[in-house]
């Protein structure tokens, strides 16, 4: 496939993933939404917030995020070189592995919890009850792990078929589940928020299971086999170690935030969590849509030992990133108050909680391009064999991360948490894209750089229209209807989509036609 097709292909599976997972974040924001009006952001919430990071980062660390950098390039060189039958059954071998680590480590998940959140959360310790809860509510989630690792393990298999629905309304299941438990379990357990936990379970096992007919579909049957000798499955644990450590920086970074959080008060962990998750629409809707269609790509180019095209995608990948995710910070920035007046500020959660969280949000729109980035330019890596360059990284935006924290903490409370993690993002990026030409190939920093600078400036004409229509038309947050708030939203997402592909295209940005080929491909 020529480069131009390539980049027409990774575009168009883009408007497909993006798509599915745009579903996938609406029921997510639904799910917030039940939070809110079920717990506000008192002491339940910051109890589920906290028991949940626990399994959310080993997911991240252990599930989707490593395990799929490891095993899709092996599988994927399985699958170039030696054929279907044999990919097969290095899945079924990763499968196999996979339950028998992950049962030993739900078990002392569970029997440790108490240790285990009183280490996350110490400050819980200062109100009564909520480090019991915390801990009950660590304890019923723990299995999660294991559910969504298995489908981890099919995403990756199907990613690497260029199979990509599937995988990308996996998470729509799994927040489907969460609201479900909201309406239906929770009134009827004490404490209601425990029904929550339960929805984590069965949201996990929708997320396998909508993944396993398609699946089935390309071939595949389970075998119970184990080889703990197999090269592909030796491989996949060498790259497994550094692939954690490499993308491991946001969540460790949310983790960190999470326990100094758990310092300040009350309510500090719940208004970081919910910016995090609206700040995670876009992210995913984009940034984790462009690295999903591109990361077997890459690993495919790698296979063939094509470094010229791996760059090529990458900096095609990574142009698109910015095209969506500069407007979509800038966008969230100057809308903060009101789209999370629309979409939170109902029953327990009222408007000062608005606003706290606002603040929260503006302060992680600041990175959100990085992180998305990162998504991206990590994987590289990894499809080449060259592990350190990420782990470095990581630990290095990990670190200024703690430093960051403990000088803001106080003078910016849980703002400060937020504006750090923006920054380890960003550095995280930098060095990743600043080594990448290094131990790749040739990259030209200055065109990305240029597309960079175009981007933004589109994005900040957009967000000074925003302005303007917000000042011409305010709205009354604490007071007026929900209905008044739908209008206003609605409009200014009308206005900022418009303004910003007129100031695009008034920049010559090439991307606006490659998204008008995703919107053609989806017609």
């Amino acid at each position: 496939m020529k480069v131009k097709e390539e980049k027409d292909s990774i575009a168009k599976s883009t408007g497909l993933v993006s798509s599915a997972t745009l579903l996938s974040r609406v029921f997510g924001l639904i799910r917030e939404q039940v939070f809110a009006y079920l717990f506000g952001a008192g002491l339940a919430t910051d109890a589920f917030v906290a028991a949940f990071r626990i399994p959310n980062l080993l997911r991240d660390l252990l599930a989707e995020g490593a395990l799929s950098s490891a095993f899709i390039p092996v599988f994927t060189e399985k699958l170039t070189l030696q054929g279907k039958e044999e990919a097969f059954r290095l899945t079924n071998l990763i499968i196999n592995l996979l339950l028998i680590l992950l049962c030993v480590i739900i078990v002392l998940g569970i029997i440790f919890s108490p240790a285990i959140v009183n280490l996350i959360a110490p400050g819980f310790n200062k109100v009564e009850g909520k480090i019991e809860l915390t801990t009950l509510l660590t304890r019923i989630m723990f299995p999660f792990l294991a559910l969504v690792s298995l489908a981890a393990i099919c995403m990756g298999t199907l990613n690497s078929f260029r199979r990509f629905g599937a995988p990308a309304l996996a998470p729509a299941l799994f927040n489907l589940g969460m609201i479900l438990a909201g309406f239906f379990i929770s009134p009827f357990l004490d404490p209601p928020i425990t029904g929550m936990a339960i929805g984590v379970i069965l949201g996990g096992i929708g997320q396998l299971a909508i993944q396993l007919p398609f699946l089935f579909r390309l071939g595949y049957k389970y075998k119970p086999i184990l080889n703990w000798n197999d090269p592909g499955v030796r491989k996949i644990l060498l790259l497994l170690s550094p692939a954690i450590l490499g993308l491991a920086s946001t969540q460790v970074n949310i983790f960190i935030n999470t326990l100094i959080a758990s310092l300040l008060p009350q309510g500090s962990v719940s208004y970081l969590n919910y910016s995090f998750r609206l700040m995670h629409f876009p992210l995913g809707v984009f940034g984790v849509a462009v690295a999903t269609v591109t990361f077997p790509v890459l690993a495919e180019k790698a296979a063939h030992k094509n470094y010229g095209e791996i760059i090529s995608t990458c900096s095609s990948s990574m142009k698109l990133i910015f095209f969506f995710t500069l407007p979509s910070a800038i966008f969230l920035a100057v809308g903060s108050k009101q789209i999370i007046s629309l979409l939170f500020q109902h029953g327990r959660f009222g408007y000062m909680d608005t606003i706290a969280t606002a603040q929260a949000l503006n302060f992680y729109a600041i990175g959100l391009f990085a992180y998305a980035s990162v998504r991206v330019l990590a994987p590289v890596f990894y499809t080449i064999g060259n592990a350190k360059i990420p782990v470095i990284s990581s630990t290095i935006s990990v670190g200024v991360n703690i430093i960051l924290n403990l000088i803001l903490m106080h003078p910016l409370s849980y703002r400060g948490l937020a504006l750090a993690t923006s920054f380890s993002a960003i550095l995280n990026m930098s060095i990743l894209l600043s080594l990448l030409h290094k131990k790749v190939g040739k990259f030209d920093k200055m065109d990305l750089g240029r597309s960079f600078l175009k981007i933004l400036i589109a994005s900040a004409m957009m967000g000074m229209v925003i302005q303007v229509f917000l000042f011409l038309f305010p709205l009354d947050l604490e007071f007026d209807s929900l209905g008044q708030k739908i209008l206003l939203v609605g409009v200014m997402l009308i206005i900022s989509l418009f303004s910003y592909i007129l100031f695009a295209s008034l920049l010559g940005i090439k991307e606006v036609n490659r998204i008008l080929g995703i919107f053609k491909y989806k017609g």
